[in-house]
C-alpha cells in the first residue's frame, strides 16, 4: 500500500476521456475502472500533506504526433475538447502539467520530445516537485505502457524514489505483452510496484 507524507508527490497520469472512456479516441481497456482507486489515492495523499500533480495530454489539432500529420497515433486529447478533459468522476485537486501543447510527444510527465528532431525538453514537473521538497513519487494513471512507464523511468533518472500502484494503472497493449514489459522496465529502473 502506498504511503504519503509531505516529501511525497502523487502523480496522476493522463486520466482523460480519450484514454479512460470507452468512446475515447485512444480508449484503454478498463481505463475508467481505475478512477475510484485513483480518487482513493488522491484523498490519502491530500490527508497526509503530500503534493498531488496531474498530467494532461494537451495536443494542438495538427501535430506530427498524429498519424494524419506523419506520426503514429490517431487524433486524441486535442486542446479544449471533450477527449482532452479529465474523466468526469476524477477528483481534480492539485496542479496540472500539460504536455504536448507545442506539438511534441508528451509521453513522460517530466519531458516532451520533438517528433522530428528527437530533442527533449523538460516540462514544469521536476521544478514543481523540487520546490515542494519532494523526494518520492507515487504514480497512477494511463497508460502503463506509455505515459506511466516513461514518467516512472524519468523520475528514477532524476533520483526520485518511485512507487507504482498497480491497481490504479491500465495498459494499451498495442502489442500483446506491452503492459507486462512496462512493469519489468519500471522495476528494473528501481521503482517499487505495489
Amino acid at each position: 500500500m502506498a504511503t504519503y507524507d509531505p516529501t511525497t508527490a502523487l502523480l496522476v497520469i493522463d486520466v482523460q476521456n480519450d484514454f479512460a472512456d470507452p468512446a475515447g479516441a485512444l480508449a484503454v481497456y478498463g481505463g475508467g475502472e481505475i478512477v475510484p482507486e485513483v480518487n482513493d489515492q488522491i484523498a490519502r495523499a491530500r490527508a497526509a500533506g503530500a503534493t498531488v500533480v496531474y498530467t494532461q495530454d494537451w495536443h494542438p489539432a495538427d501535430t506530427p504526433h498524429f498519424a494524419k500529420d506523419g506520426g503514429i497515433w490517431p487524433v486524441h486529447c486535442v486542446q479544449d475538447t471533450w477527449g482532452a478533459a479529465f474523466h468526469p468522476k476524477l477528483v481534480v485537486a492539485g496542479a496540472v502539467v500539460r504536455k504536448g501543447a507545442d506539438g511534441g510527444d508528451g509521453y513522460s510527465g517530466f519531458s516532451v520530445r520533438d517528433p522530428r528532431s528527437g530533442q527533449t525538453s523538460p516540462t514544469a514537473l521536476e521544478d514543481m516537485l523540487r520546490a515542494a521538497g519532494v523526494t518520492r513519487v507515487v504514480v497512477v494513471g494511463l497508460a502503463t505502457d506509455y505515459c506511466v512507464v516513461e514518467t516512472v523511468c524519468d523520475a528514477r533518472m532524476l533520483q526520485l524514489e518511485a512507487e507504482v500502484v498497480t491497481d490504479a494503472i491500465r495498459a494499451v497493449d498495442l502489442h500483446p505483452g506491452d503492459g507486462a514489459r512496462a512493469l519489468v522496465r519500471m522495476r528494473d529502473a528501481g521503482a517499487d510496484l505495489l
